[in-house]
């Protein structure tokens, strides 16, 4: 449901007969009429499992906005009879919290609880959020804290490890399409809206129930004659702009599902999520390097001319600038995602990387070394080394590794694109060592 259910502690109670907003008057009452949040809610999800052994631990809700966050906690508070304390991370201080600790310290002493409820929980500094921690710990507090961000980025570990994180899920149509009808029954009134528009509704309000409610209500103010159909409501109603937040969770999402369909070679998808970021205001600039560096990773040598094709692009969006820019960056995705593609030159290096970290100091063979001097001359360097270019077929097959070391074989090409004559070049050299007698 909506963190609109929801209002600010120690806001003063209206009259019976104020008006009410939409979201206000569909308040869940019990945890059972929350929408789309039964794999937590259900008596096998693990708020159903606490509640029904009387033990509710400490929590953190990580999700979208509108999904529940706020009416769950409130609802946990009532069926633990505990008392409801909400603060948000974002206006409260050290000072506050001193004084919501205190007053949670005369409650346990008179025998009653108290559930904090603290909003945008990843606001808090690390000081902040360890000042949680003793108060959890006696018994003083229930904390349940809630977040949009990734909790394994923004929460302390001591933090985390006090308390369970539950995923949220963002409102599915279906869901979305439940709390339209149960706004429909306290309303006494259908939506004004053909089946299409209906659907163009839900679609606006982008998984989030509080936006859908908030869109319903503005819907049902209107004096209308008939249905309006879709062309009708979005004449009426802007689109709620797509969540998306350039340093948050969303934005390391979308680049890894651009990223992840584009090495599975499907152009659709990675246009998709391109258009998703530059959609929500991610800065072009970011998005060419983080396409670069795709053609690097995951085409690598099977074909070589994606990395220019890369450049190209980003140089070109620096030439051309917004929006034209942008279509060179979704030609270089469409490209990169139909390349062959071949990560064996990014595992060499890391195999090579992992190589040289482990075989010390080892010094190269002696007959590579020059020898600009007679002590070194003397000493052997130089001595022995043929010139490739005087041997048969240009190709010496002497060995370049150190002369303590195991020949290693980091590079492995693949049977696909331009790396296919790689590997035939590599299989060559080796039949050529083998039969000089290095193999």
């Amino acid at each position: 449901m909506s963190d609109l259910f929801d209002t600010a502690p120690g806001a003063e109670t209206p009259r019976p007969d104020a008006p009410r907003p939409l979201a206000d008057r569909l308040r869940p009452v019990v945890l059972g009429e929350v929408i789309g949040q039964e794999h937590i809610l259900g008596p096998d999800g693990p708020l159903g499992v606490m509640l029904a052994a009387g033990s509710l631990g400490s929590v953190i809700f990580w999700g979208p906005p509108g999904v529940g966050k706020t009416t769950i906690a409130r609802l946990l508070a009532d069926a633990t009879d505990r008392a409801f304390v909400q603060i948000s991370a974002i206006f409260s201080g050290v000072a506050e919290l001193r004084q919501v600790f205190e007053a949670a310290k005369l409650r346990r002493r008179s025998g009653q609880g108290t559930l904090l409820f603290v909003d945008e929980i990843h606001r808090f500094n690390k000081a902040q959020q360890d000042g949680f921690l003793p108060h959890m710990e006696d018994g003083t507090i229930l904390l349940v804290g809630a977040t949009t961000e990734n909790p394994s980025f923004e929460l302390n570990a001591a933090l985390l490890s006090r308390a369970q994180v539950l995923v949220l899920n963002r409102l599915t149509p279906a869901d979305l399409e439940r709390l339209v009808q149960r706004a429909e029954k306290v309303l006494d009134r259908a939506l004004p809206l053909d089946g299409p528009a209906r659907e163009a509704l839900i679609e606006m309000a982008d998984g989030d129930g509080r936006a859908l409610l908030n869109l319903a209500e503005q819907v049902m103010a209107w004096t209308v004659d008939g249905k309006l159909d879709t062309a009708a409501l979005t004449a009426r109603l802007q689109r709620r702009a797509a969540q998306y937040d350039k340093s948050g969770d969303a934005h390391y999402n979308l680049i890894s599902a651009l990223h992840k369909s584009v090495r599975g070679s499907d152009p659709d998808a990675a246009l998709y999520w391109l258009a998703r970021m530059l959609q929500g205001g991610e800065d072009p600039r970011y998005l060419a390097r983080r396409i670069t560096r795709m053609s690097v990773e995951d085409i690598g040598l099977a074909e070589p001319q994606a990395q220019r094709v890369c450049l190209d692009a980003w140089e070109t969006y620096e030439r051309l600038g917004s929006p034209e820019g942008e279509l060179a960056l979704a030609q270089a995705v469409v490209y990169l995602a139909l390349a062959p593609k071949s990560n064996a030159a990014y595992a060499g290096y890391k195999a090579a990387v992992s190589a040289a970290k482990s075989s010390g100091s080892e010094p190269p063979p002696k007959h590579i070394l020059n020898a600009p001097t007679r002590l070194m001359k003397d000493q052997g360097y130089g001595a022995g080394y043929a010139y490739d270019h005087d041997a048969e077929d240009g190709f010496s097959g002497q060995n370049y590794f150190p002369e303590t070391m195991k020949r290693g074989v980091y590079y492995q090409p693949v049977e696909r694109g331009f790396e296919r004559e790689l590997k035939r070049r590599i299989d060559y050299f080796v039949k050529l060592r083998a039969k000089r007698g290095d193999g």
